[in-house]
């Protein structure tokens, strides 16, 4: 990774962030509930970058993440485009997007939380650790679910608290919601542990040197 990707990364967020921001579909209340945890996130990652670097896959992933998120802040997750050219494509009942999103909650941040566990604690590769990141995002995905309910109830009556659930009247969308992230957590690490593990290679500090600590 180039000392300048993440610099290119964070202007390619900021450029697909404000073209979300123009004009979005309902509103800049739900613009903006949707976005935060984008924006939170890179509250964290600008401040560390300089004493605790991510691998490049994180910041790629990361990136990916912020996109869905802005895409879904803009149209709301109910109806973006993508969302209804699949659900005419394949004859769904509701705009999947909002599936797609949760599953990416898991996928992205199981990479992000296997990188700080391996690096910045005792726990080694195996079992537990694919355990305790599968409960990490799970652990995400339920505080992101009680933060929607959260903000309902707080404008219960408004338009606002039914857009940013997204539920399309399934009751069980917080359901579907959690395990689409535990489905998006175990294919990560499935599938990107290899990879992963080469990048973290070329982090390690030479022999002799201490792995730096957050």
């Amino acid at each position: 990774m180039s000392r300048r990707e993440p610099q290119v990364l964070l202007v390619v967020f900021f450029a697909v962030a404000l073209l979300t921001a123009i004009r979005p579909s309902h509103g800049y209340a739900i613009w903006a509930l949707e976005i935060f945890p984008a924006v939170l996130a890179l509250a964290i990652l600008i401040p560390t970058h300089r004493w605790f670097p991510l691998t490049p896959l994180a910041y790629r992933l990361i990136l990916l993440h912020a996109c869905v998120l802005a895409l879904g802040a803009h149209y709301t997750y109910a109806e973006v485009p993508l969302g209804e050219w699949a659900k005419q494509l394949f004859g769904f009942e509701r705009n999947h997007y909002d599936r797609l999103g949760h599953f990416v909650q898991g996928f992205v941040p199981a990479i992000v939380a296997r990188e700080v566990l391996l690096r910045a604690s005792p726990l080694e590769r195996g079992k537990w650790l694919v355990f305790l990141v599968t409960c990490v995002c799970l652990a995400f995905s339920a505080l992101y679910e009680l933060i929607e309910w959260w903000v309902a109830v707080a404008v219960e009556g408004d338009d606002v608290g039914q857009e940013f659930l997204g539920t399309q009247g399934d009751v069980w969308d917080a359901q579907w919601d959690m395990l689409l992230c535990l489905l998006g957590a175990i294919a990560s690490q499935l599938g990107l542990s290899w990879l992963h593990d080469r990048e973290l290679e070329r982090l390690e500090p030479p022999s002799g040197e201490p792995a730096p600590r957050p």
